[in-house]
Order: C-alpha cells, then sequence, then structure tokens
C-alpha cells in the first residue's frame, strides 16, 4: 500500500461523524499521523479504533471549537511535540435554523458563525505558523454550495460559508509566496447527519457517501498539489477559480 503522507501531521476539525471521520480515516491510511479534534468523545475513540485498526495512528482532542483559547493551547502543543503541521483540514460546522431571516434570534446567529467562521479564523491565526515550517503546508476547508445560492430559510450557515470562503482566499493570496497553499472543498449533498436534518424526506441511499468525498479530498493534502485559493467541487468533479460577477 502507498503512503504518499508518511510522517505528515494532519489536524481535521469536526472528526467525530460525516466528512471529517471519513477524511481522517482516508489521511491516515495515506500515511498521515492524525490529531483529531472534536467535542464528542465518544466519536474520537470510534475514529481511533477505526484508524489502527488499519495500521494508522491518531491523536484525540476533544474540544469545542468555540474555545479560542483552546484552540491556541493547542497549537502550542502542536509545536512543543512536532514542531510543525503539514495539513488542516477546517471541516467542523453546524447547520442551525432553518427559519425565515426574521425569525432567528441574534443569539443563534452568532451560534453558527462563532463554529463556521470565527473558529476557523482562530485555526488560521494559531497555524499558520506551523504550516509554514512544513515543506508543504496544505490547508482544505469545507464549503458548502450555499454560500454562493443564498440559500433560503438557511440563512446563517450560507452567510457563515460565504464568509469562510472568504477568509480562505483572502489566507491563500496572503500565503501565496510561500510553501503553504489553501483551497476550498465543496462537497454538495452527502449521506450525512447534517443533511438528513436538513432533508429529512430524501432519500440517503441517492446521496454519495462521506467515505467516496474524502478521496477527492486527500490529493489536496499532498505534496504535490500546487494549486492555491481554489474551489473544488466534488458534484462536477472539477477545480474552479473564483471571478468577480460579470
Amino acid at each position: 500500500m502507498t503512503t504518499p503522507l508518511a510522517d505528515r501531521i494532519a489536524l481535521v476539525t469536526g472528526a467525530s461523524r460525516g466528512i471529517g471521520f471519513a477524511t481522517a480515516k482516508a489521511l491516515a491510511k495515506a500515511g498521515a499521523h492524525i490529531v483529531a479534534v472534536a467535542r464528542t468523545q465518544g466519536g474520537l475513540e470510534e475514529l481511533d479504533d477505526e484508524i489502527r485498526k488499519e495500521g494508522g495512528s491518531a491523536t484525540l482532542v476533544p474540544l469545542n471549537l468555540t474555545d479560542s483559547d483552546g484552540i491556541a493551547r493547542l497549537g502550542a502543543g502542536l509545536h512543543e511535540r512536532y514542531g510543525k503541521l503539514d495539513i488542516l483540514i477546517g471541516n467542523a460546522g453546524v447547520l442551525g435554523p432553518s427559519s425565515p431571516i426574521g425569525h432567528i434570534e441574534l443569539k443563534t446567529f452568532n451560534d453558527v458563525m462563532a463554529v463556521n467562521v470565527s473558529a476557523n479564523f482562530q485555526l488560521i491565526r494559531c497555524m499558520e505558523p506551523l504550516l509554514k515550517q512544513s515543506d508543504a503546508g496544505r490547508a482544505v476547508f469545507i464549503t458548502s454550495g450555499a454560500a454562493n445560492k443564498a440559500t433560503a430559510y438557511v440563512s446563517p450557515y450560507a452567510a457563515s460559508k460565504a464568509a469562510l470562503e472568504t477568509l480562505a482566499r483572502a489566507w491563500a493570496q496572503e500565503t501565496a509566496n510561500t510553501a503553504l497553499r489553501v483551497n476550498l472543498f465543496n462537497p454538495g449533498p452527502v449521506r450525512t447527519r447534517m443533511r438528513a436534518t436538513l432533508m429529512p424526506g430524501e432519500d440517503p441511499a441517492t446521496l454519495d457517501t462521506a467515505e467516496q468525498v474524502a478521496e477527492f479530498i486527500v490529493p489536496m493534502c499532498a505534496p504535490d498539489w500546487t494549486e492555491t485559493g481554489k474551489f473544488y467541487d466534488y458534484k462536477t468533479r472539477s477545480l474552479m477559480s473564483f471571478r468577480s460577477p460579470a
């Protein structure tokens, strides 16, 4: 079995289920040591069992990403233990309410932004120095088509993903002349708990699995990946560039 990511350290947020769980497993299978971050201890332990079964290794970090000091401590811990970070997968996210904008409480809106935007901002701040210590730092953030469609009735989620995309693109520009590559990945409809919550009447058998999606994220984390500031659309299997509205 080839291990193109051997000796690389990969931090995956939202690793206890769904796309984060599947991506962590896929990266481990490719040889990376996984630093798995999630709120759910049980889900992390299940991931650890799955990774070890296939001969991989993981460090489990139970952490609520709204704890910005906790993210800073994680960065300090990674620096002390490894002196670098090779891969950052910003996957953790919450859907928030499915409701008209006027019916959404401010606190509820802020709670969505805290996880989907502010936590990723803090991850960037705290992990950038470590990623720059890698010979080929790679960051991939999981976004959604809701960001550019401005999907009705999920406005906090759509707004948060639009903000995340802009944050990642700005970071990609700032680091364009370094070895760090920063990109976005849009999985589209996938057989996950979040999708089932949003679309309870949908037949999950009609959707691709998180494992299928993860196989397309792994190449974006490899040292030979050269693109930055791009958007990979899983549904069309295409890498896209952002452009200004016509």
